[in-house]
């Protein structure tokens, strides 16, 4: 909105108008207005909650300092979506395709949990929204970014291919499958793929206070900076990745979503004064994987997103191997004390803020492993 009023301001020839043009300028401003604003808005939304006695229901899974969280507010997410969406809006191109997609996934995985924490608050039910319905509203987010992304990437004559880590060689979607001819039917399946897995996972890493909030901070620098390589020509031919155009418009989200969730951390860090809920959590896994498949990088995720997979894979496993050995031996065990995986390190007394700390390091070292794989192409 804003950079459009100053687009017409600088063809009047307004002096430092024209600064408004520069990614890096109000990917700055957007970033700082997020921040400001989650910590602004945050305090209200907090007693707004309160009010509404909208507090999290405790499951007993004896965990140290678990039932003191009793009646903390949940649907935090609510101060990241206004934090993320308002300077967006306000900062970004809004005739940017790719800026509508991404405002678009996060609103739509932040309604679906915001029904899935509203069934759970005052339905009382805590099993909330029914899973398949869970995965319906994900799947068509999936195709939704699929058919768009699609539409986008052929009228810019950019063929239906991906990068991958450390080979300069890109991967075409018919290689996926073999004999397959149209790139078009496989790409489909695969985006919705890693919608669904991301936004599970960003979901399931929401267990302890700060943890959720501050990886997908770390991991939207990682996404913010790859995206700035996809976005410029010469940086992207000098990397051999993909040139994605017009998608430099991602970095502007991206600092919104970091600034959002900064500012969520001065009220959910440890110990937590509210909790993004499903609201929040399925919100940035909504964004994150919208962003990823933009800029060509879906396939870097497992590495990048290393801390929110392992988290999945850990639930994966756990309820597989359980069943697996209550059917062969008539009792189930496990592999984790309990899962996912920060449950595991709890059940070992390790405190959750140093959890938490951790899992946030363990985010850099995969963000930096990341970029360096990009570089060694």
């Amino acid at each position: 909105m804003i950079y459009h009023l100053f687009k017409y301001l600088d063809s009047l020839h307004i002096a430092g108008a024209g600064v408004f043009q520069y990614i890096s300028f109000r990917a700055s401003l957007a970033g700082i207005l997020s921040l400001l604003l989650a910590l602004w808005a945050g305090k209200g939304i907090i007693r707004w909650l309160q009010k509404q006695q909208i507090g999290e229901t405790i499951r007993d899974l004896g965990l140290e300092g678990q039932m003191q969280k009793k009646g903390t507010p949940t649907m935090g997410g609510i101060i990241i979506i206004v934090a993320v969406i308002i300077p967006t809006v306000l900062f970004a191109r809004l005739d940017n395709i790719y800026v509508i997609l991404m405002v678009i996934a996060t609103l739509w995985m932040g309604v679906i949990g915001g029904i899935d924490d509203y069934i759970k608050v005052f339905k009382k039910d805590k099993e909330g929204m029914k899973a398949t319905t869970k995965l319906i509203g994900q799947l068509m987010l999936g195709v939704l970014i699929a058919l768009v992304i699609d539409y986008a990437h052929s009228r810019a004559q950019i063929p239906l291919e991906t990068n991958l880590p450390i080979t300069k060689h890109r991967l075409s979607y018919t290689d996926l499958i073999p004999g397959a001819h149209n790139a078009w039917i496989v790409f489909i399946p695969v985006i919705i793929v890693v919608c669904m897995a991301v936004t599970n996972a960003v979901n399931l890493t929401d267990g302890i206070d700060g943890l959720a909030a501050g990886t997908t901070a770390i991991v939207g620098g990682g996404l913010g900076l790859l995206a700035y390589a996809a976005g410029n020509v010469k940086i992207a031919e000098y990397l051999n990745i993909i040139y994605v155009p017009e998608s430099g418009e991602v970095v502007v989200f991206l600092a919104a979503v970091i600034g959002a969730c900064l500012g969520f951390l001065w009220y959910n860090g440890y110990p937590a004064q509210v909790f993004m809920g499903d609201t929040g959590s399925m919100a940035l896994g909504g964004a994150v994987a919208a962003v990823s498949i933009i800029i060509k990088m879906e396939l870097l995720l497992p590495i990048l997103c290393g801390v929110f997979f392992a988290e999945s894979l850990s639930v994966i496993l756990q309820v597989s191997y359980f069943k697996y050995t209550k059917k062969r031996f008539g009792e189930g065990r496990r592999v984790f004390l309990m899962s996912p995986l920060h449950h595991h390190f709890q059940k070992l007394n390790i405190p959750e803020s140093k959890i938490t700390l951790r899992f946030w390091l363990v985010t850099i070292i995969l963000v930096l492993a990341t970029l360096a794989l990009i570089k060694l192409r």
